[in-house]
């Protein structure tokens, strides 16, 4: 679900004390990307830009399940297939957040 090694880079990458602001930054903007889900549910177009940008975001922040799901549904919207449930989606950006949250002040003690 959470890629740690990616985690570990990228908080490796930007700094320790920095890491925390990214990642809310990061959230957010997923957060605010999947608001605009049930918009896009039409468009094949607007739909894969939207899973782009997600899967990007996920994949830097280590959510690879989110990641490896919109990396499919931006597969099948270039064929102008819209697959993408928002509510799956949904449930598994919310359920690997719970996780990431839960879990890294355990993995990255001082």
């Amino acid at each position: 679900m959470i890629d740690w090694t990616r985690v570990a880079e990228l908080r490796d990458e930007i700094g320790a004390e920095d890491f925390e602001e990214v990642a809310e930054l990061f959230l957010m903007e997923v957060e605010d990307s999947l608001s605009r889900l049930d918009a896009g549910t039409g468009d094949a177009v607007q739909m894969q830009e939207l899973m782009h940008f997600l899967k990007g975001s996920a994949l830097n922040l280590g959510f690879s399940d989110v990641s490896t799901l919109c990396s499919q549904a931006e597969a099948d919207a270039a064929q102008g297939k819209l697959t993408i449930n928002p509510e799956e989606l949904r449930a598994l950006y919310a359920k690997s957040r719970q996780a990431f949250e839960t879990e890294y002040p355990t993995r990255f003690a001082a």
